[in-house]
């Protein structure tokens, strides 16, 4: 595997650096050997995507967030990640609420996120996420070369291929995710 060049993004192949990984990532990855993730060691005080951006010359064109998001139907809560480019929002209360199929659904709570990824908040990522949970991709995340994307924790980000995020277990492209942040 050839690291990719991503803006001056220092990456090497994430399996060859787990201290760079929460351990839910990394378990996921060991399991997915042909998952061509390479990770970055980054400044934690710079893990916002705006931040890693500017401070690394990194493309927000070729970012991606994972947001998490819950909604609730009969008392039953659902729960879905979503990946959107760092440009756009994730359409949470029409699509997303749709496809959960939810009466309303929101930002999943900080602590409720953390506690149930194993991931630090900021460097939540699709990989190594619970299983039961869907992973909605925007499709401009799936047609990405490479996807900047958090690596469970604050200290890192990954660069995996979008169409290999779009393949990852429980994940599915959903047209129509995301609209354009404002």
């Amino acid at each position: 595997m050839t690291a990719p060049h991503i803006g001056r993004l220092p990456t090497q192949p994430a399996v060859q650096r787990p201290d760079l990984l929460a351990e839910p990532v990394h378990a996921a990855l060991t399991k997915h050997q042909d998952v061509q993730a390479f990770v970055a060691e980054i400044d934690p005080a710079l893990a916002d995507t705006a931040e890693v951006c500017r401070e690394y010359d990194v493309a927000l064109e070729i970012s991606a967030n994972c947001v998490v998001v819950a909604g609730k139907r009969s008392g039953e809560q659902r729960v879905a990640a979503c990946m959107v480019l760092a440009t756009m929002r994730a359409d949470v209360n029409n699509v997303v609420r749709r496809r959960l199929d939810a009466r309303k659904s929101s930002f999943l709570p900080m602590d409720d996120a953390v506690a149930a990824t194993g991931m630090e908040y900021g460097g939540i990522t699709p990989l190594g996420l619970p299983e039961t949970w869907p992973i909605l991709v925007d499709p401009a995340v799936a047609a990405l070369p490479y996807a900047v994307i958090g690596s469970g924790l604050r200290r890192s980000k990954l660069a995996v291929p979008g169409d290999q995020l779009a393949a990852w277990t429980g994940a599915e492209i959903v047209e129509g995710l995301s609209r354009a942040a404002q």
